[in-house]
Formats: structure tokens, sequence, C-alpha cells
């Protein structure tokens, strides 16, 4: 088994073979990323894997950066701003501010300008019904100006369409007969789910990912079979659950935020074997530092997510928070003279200015190799030698009457504090409360960071596992092959709806089961759930459980049942007298995939301890320099102790302990962090 997780900055691969993990971290090409996949995968030897699973932040740094192709926005005429109107939510930070505006509306950035949002004339009713017929003819005259227009692909979201898509299968033939053979997106495929304007915007996203992974996914394929190999090519949705290539081509919207999902996946899996199951996961890379929560050994999972403020993604995720904080992040003076860090990035070119490849802003990593915690001379691996000398000359250059020492003191501390934020704000929204929670530290700069942040966020203890700089690719080998489907239908939950919800669940099954490979049928389950309300409410509770086999009248009560039960365990409060309706209806296929197996580390022999490799100086971390032991991650044994200030090296990862904390060897080898 092979997993690929390609970073805005490096793309890490694992293998598993024959029990034992085998890594690879190159840099990512930011222009054509393939080419840093099929470069890992060549050294990693790809020609003798099963599967190859990938996740990639491509898509989403696509939609950030607004680095996006031109397409169309057909809808019901009338309602051509849905999109610049979104829910009309704003964040804490606008609630008082007259000037705040959308990141996605007409007065920033838009995803798609107004000039190419189009109004159809037509108009279904709440039940399907038709009120105005489709109009061929203005619907032509506008497809004519977006020919003139020259888009590129065109998403299609008409009023009531999830009840009835007969207007959008016309509109999308009309498109094809105008157009030509561009890329056509319908919500009614799309996201057959109530509420327009989430609707709109996944399929807008949809347009966006089939332009951006489609000649991206065949590049890929024909990459690996000219590598020899020979099996089967699995992309992760945003969920981390595994499908194959081609079934995620077909609504590429749902692989948009695949790579730090894994991380999450990763985390819950290691936490099982080591008996760690409330974790708050902080995946520190070169660019972001992307938080996100495991209770009781399962990660938080939401029915939408967002890409930006309101921006909404109708797709199922592990809910992730995201903050420029990385080994990239730019330290810079803003205009009141105030030293920042992030949310700017360096990425991977030019990177920061000890890279000596053209940055000549400090970056996070500048600041950590003039402290003394990354060694110049083994950097990824050994793949880089950094120039501290350079990184020196980006701290002096920067435009502040601060010393030089404060202001590499400062940027350390406030990255640091950066980080504390994010985490400690995800831990408020979940009601948790850090204390009983570790603090999982991984990706390249994870823990060589996190464990500074564990006094200011007051969790249990910081764990560092085996692979950090590895570790969401890792959980590209320890997750499922999902194929997943929903309909809505608002439906009252009584004897009498049983028949029109079980046809519903029925041809959910049967067209996953028509997906599944036949080596797949044997070892698939399907698991059904549904989002509900009580009667008159706007919002849903998701995932209630469904009976398996004939949806009867007794399975109806069962599932009003679950309802009141999880409603009560989210609110605090059941309402057992009110009606109970039915909204959206989902169903996964799951086929249960090997997982990867962690090996257990020996034990020292008795009467033996861990032998430094020499003794650091750590400057600016104190008013005076610190002496620190630093040891090989790989000569550690189960139940060794590190007292800190210490460096721990391994070849993609630096672990960093600060003054008064301790380092305890766990049996996988993971680093269990605490203080002393």
């Amino acid at each position: 088994m092979i997993g690929v997780d390609v970073g805005g900055t490096f793309t890490d691969v694992v293998a598993i073979e024959d029990g034992k993990i085998k890594t690879v971290k190159v840099s990512t090409d930011v222009r054509t990323t393939e080419r840093g996949v099929l470069k890992g995968a060549e050294e990693i030897g790809v020609e003798t894997a099963e599967v190859f699973n990938h996740a990639s932040t491509h898509g989403l740094n696509a939609v950030i950066t607004r680095r996006l192709p031109k397409i169309a926005f057909l809808t019901t005429d009338g309602h051509r701003d849905i999109l610049d109107i979104g829910r009309t939510w704003r964040p804490v930070e606008g609630l008082m501010n007259p000037a705040w505006r959308r990141s996605y509306g007409d007065a920033n950035r838009p995803l798609v300008p107004r000039y190419l949002r189009r109004g159809i004339r037509e108009r279904l009713t709440a039940d399907g019904g038709v009120l105005i017929p489709l109009d061929e003819e203005q619907a032509r005259a506008q497809l004519a100006v977006l020919r003139r227009c020259g888009v590129e692909g065109v998403a299609i979201c008409l009023l009531n369409a999830y009840v009835n898509d007969h207007h959008e299968e016309r509109l999308r033939q009309l498109v094809h007969e105008e157009l030509g053979d561009v890329p056509v997106s319908i919500s009614s495929e799309v996201s057959p789910l109530a509420k327009e304007f989430a609707r709109a915007s996944t399929t807008v996203v949809d347009v966006f990912m089939r332009l951006i992974y489609d000649d991206y996914t065949k590049r890929l394929d024909a990459g690996l079979r000219d590598l020899k190999f020979t099996g089967d090519l699995n992309f992760a949705d945003c969920a981390a659950q595994l499908v194959r290539s081609d079934v995620a081509m077909e609504h590429p919207f749902r692989i948009v935020f695949a790579g730090p999902a894994a991380g999450t996946v990763s985390s819950a899996h290691f936490g099982s074997l080591i008996g760690a199951k409330n974790l708050l996961c902080a995946d520190v890379g070169g660019t972001s530092c992307d938080i996100s929560i495991v209770s009781d050994g399962k990660p938080f999972v939401n029915t939408t997510f967002e890409l930006e403020h309101d921006l909404i993604v109708n797709a199922l995720s592990n809910e992730i928070s995201s903050i420029g904080a990385g080994g990239g992040s730019l330290v810079t003076i803003n205009a009141a003279g105030e030293l920042k860090v992030g949310p700017g990035s360096a990425g991977a070119d030019p990177g920061p200015a000890c890279y000596g490849i053209g940055g000549t802003q400090p970056a996070t990593t500048d600041t950590c190799l003039l402290m003394g915690i990354i060694d110049p001379e083994g950097f990824a691996g050994g793949r880089m030698k950094l120039d501290p000398e350079l990184s020196r000359q980006a701290f002096e250059a920067l435009d502040t009457k601060l010393s030089f020492e404060q202001r590499v003191s400062y940027a350390f501390n406030i990255g640091i504090n950066n980080i504390a934020e994010g985490v400690t704000n995800i831990a408020i929204q979940h009601g948790v409360d850090p204390r009983d929670y570790s603090l999982v530290a991984y990706g390249a700069a994870g823990p060589m960071l996190l464990p500074a942040v564990l006094d200011l966020v007051h969790a249990a203890e910081v764990i560092v596992p085996p692979h950090p700089g590895l570790f969401s690719a890792l959980g590209l080998v320890s997750t499922d092959l999902v194929y997943a489907d929903s309909r809505s239908a608002y439906t009252l939950l009584t004897a009498e709806a049983a028949e029109s919800i079980d046809k519903v669940y029925r041809s959910m099954e049967q067209r996953l089961s028509e997906r599944l490979k036949e080596k797949d049928r044997g070892n698939v389950t399907f698991v059904r759930s549904f989002d509900g309300r009580l009667a008159g409410q706007t919002w849903e509770t998701p995932f209630i459980a469904v009976p398996d086999g004939e949806i009867t009248a007794e399975g109806v009560e069962q599932m009003v049942a679950n309802f009141h039960e999880a409603y009560a365990e989210r609110s605090g409060n059941k309402f057992e007298a009110l009606p109970v309706q039915g909204v959206t209806y989902r169903v996964q296929a799951v086929v249960h995939a090997e997982k990867v197996e962690y090996p257990v580390l020996p034990e020292r022999t008795e009467g033996e301890r861990p032998e430094p490799t020499r003794t650091l100086t750590i400057r600016y971390l104190t008013d005076e320099d610190l002496p620190a032991h630093e040891y090989q991650r790989a000569d550690l044994r189960a139940g060794d102790t590190i007292p800190g200030p210490a460096v721990i090296r391994e070849p993609l990862s630096t672990t960093f302990l600060v003054p008064g904390q301790t380092a305890h060897v766990g049996a996988h080898g993971e680093l269990r962090i605490r203080k002393a």
C-alpha cells in the first residue's frame, strides 16, 4: 500500500510492505503537481504496490488563491446573485464593521464574476411541479453570451431541482449544443439536497475541481502506469475516506479538502493503539496549521464544510480549522511597526531565506534555525542544507527598532501563540476541556513547535507519533474505501412514509452496488443514516441511525426514537410529543481495508540510559543561552525518559522540548511529553 499527501510545500509518500513503513519526502512542484508525486512514487518503489491512495490540497489552494479557470453559473431567472449573497452570515469580527465584505462576493474576489452568472427563465415548485416551463430560446440567447466570453465550464443550479431534475438535464443538453464539450455540473446530480446556496456553491466548486483534477488525474495515472504500477489509484475525500479515482472524478468536489482530513484519521487510528481516545490534532506543515478534534476515538464529522467563511460545500468532512502558521510562515513588520508571523507563507518556492533559492523574508524555519533547534546539515532528511547567515540577513533587514535578539525571540513566541489560539478556539467551539485531551503533534514542523504550546493550551500532554513528518500520508493507508450517496426529501416520519423511505434507501444502495468492483462485493457494509429535525425547525440533526433491511412502520418508529435520543444528546432536551421530519437520507458502502500496523519498540536493557549525541546551545528562548542535549529518535527505546530542554532528531522532523518538560517513549515509539 502507498499513501501520498500533496501539501503546499512538500509531498509526503509512505509505503507499507511486509509490515514495514517506508517514507519519502519531496518538494511539491506547484506548477505541475503530479511531477512531485511521480518522483516520490518512483523513489519508494510503486511497481510492487497494489493500491495508491492520494490526497491533495491542490484544488483547495486554487480556490483560496483564486487561480481558477473561467466558468459560468446558470440559475433560475432572478437569482443570479445567490453566489454573492451566500447565507448572509457574518463572522464575529464583521458584525460591527460596516465595511466588511465576504471574501468571495462581488466586492472582493468572486468565484464567478457577475457577468458570467446568467438567469434562465423557468421555475419549479417545492414539490417538483412545473410552474414556468424552461424557455429554451431565452436559454440559448444566454449561452450565446457565454460562448463569446470563452467560458471553460458551466455550473447549473435551478431552484427546487433536487426534487425534479428535468429542467437541469435539458439545460445541460443545451449547453453542450451551444458551447461544445465543456465540463458541466448540475446540482441535481452533484448535491441533490435542500438549501439553495449550499447546493449552488457546491456545484460551482465541482466544476472548478473537474477542470483542475481531470487532466491531472489522467497524467498521474499515465505516469504511474509508466512506472509499472498495476494496482488501483484511489483518491481521499474530505473525510479521508477513499474512493476510486474514476468515481471521484464523477463528483470531484468531494476531494477538495482531502489532505488535512487524512491526518485526523491517522491520529484516531494511532490513538486507539496507545489508549488515547480524546485528541486535539495539530498538523503543522510548511504553510498552515490544520487543527481538528477526535473524541472517544472518532473524528468530528460534519455534513458540510467551509472553504472560506460562508463558502459552503455539501460534503461529509472531518471538521478542521486552518490557520496560517507553519514552518514557512513569514515574519513581517506591519504599518504600525508590530512584528507579525503569518498568515503569509514562503512556501516551497522561494521558501524561507535559509533555503538559498530566492527567499529574502525570514520565516519560522529561519527563526528555529537561528535558535539552534534545526540542524542546518540535516534538514529534510539531509536532502537540503540550510544557510544560517541568510536567515540572519533576513532578520536584520526587517524595518524595526527591535534588537536582533528580540526579533528572533518575538518571532518564535508569536508563532507559538498563534498556534495556541487556534487550538484553544477549536476546543471552545466543541465545548471540551483541553485538560482531558492529548495534543497530537505532526507535520514536519509540529513536533518542533507544539511542545512549547502545551503550557498555553493546558492540554494533558503532547504526543509525537512515529513518522510525524508524514503522518497524514499514513492516514491514507489507515482508512477504508467508501462510496456514498444522499438524497433530500422532506418527509414526516409516519407509518405511511415507510414505503417511500424504503424506496429511497434501496435505490441508493443499488446505485452504490453497481459501482463496486467484483472483488469488493463480499467485503462491503452498507451504513444508513438520515438528517432529521422536529417539524417546523430550520436546521437538522445529522447522522441519525437507520435500521438495515426493509423499512417498515416499525423501522420508521425506530428512526424517530433514534432521532429523539440523538437530539437530546446534542441539545440536552427531548420533545417526543412533536413530529419528526426526515430531510436528507444517506448511505455509505464501506469496503473494509487493512490498516497500517506500528511495530512495537524494544525496551532498553535494565540499567542503561539513552545517550545524547552532543550538547547544543539554544539561543533567544530566554535571556540566557541554554544547553540542550541532542538525541536521535532511532536510538530511543520503549520506556526511555528524556528531560528538557532537549532536541530529538529524526530524518524528516525535529522534536523540541522546552525547559520543565519530560518526554517518555511509548511502546510504539511515540513521544509523550508532559510537564516534569
